[in-house]
């Protein structure tokens, strides 16, 4: 067997195999149980490929540090057709990015948030939270 065709066998089984795990890996670690809940959730949905998202994403990593404390906060990717699996897409009914589900520590829905909004309209809707 010559070395071309043994480079050839190779790329034969190992690109479709790396290709298969490139788009089945899940990164996304954000399933979360929501009962018995410490303190208010906030769960924002969004994409990478979204420029609204983007503006919500710059808007939370600006106000979320003095709220760390206080709520927890998941932020959910949803690029991937795999990602709409996440069993808290089926239970928000998520239909468009970005959205954020802001939940009392009850677990129901203070505010449900669907685009992109200013700051204040954020933090108004974060003071609303039990």
């Amino acid at each position: 067997m010559t070395r071309k065709s043994l480079i050839a066998i190779l790329a034969i089984f190992i690109i479709p195999l790396a290709a298969f795990w490139a788009m089945t890996f899940n990164k996304d670690t954000s399933v979360v149980a929501l009962a018995s809940m410490e303190k208010p959730h906030i769960y924002k949905f969004s994409s990478t490929m979204c420029l609204e998202c983007k503006e919500v994403e710059k808007i939370f990593k600006e106000i979320m540090p003095k709220y760390e404390e206080k709520i927890d906060y998941t932020s959910i990717i949803v690029d991937k057709r795999s990602d709409m699996k996440n069993p808290l897409i089926k239970k928000f009914g998520i239909k468009l990015v970005p959205t954020v589900i802001m939940l009392n520590t009850d677990g129901t829905v203070s505010s449900r948030i669907e685009g992109a909004r200013s700051k204040e309209d954020f933090e108004e809707c974060i003071g609303k939270l039990k």
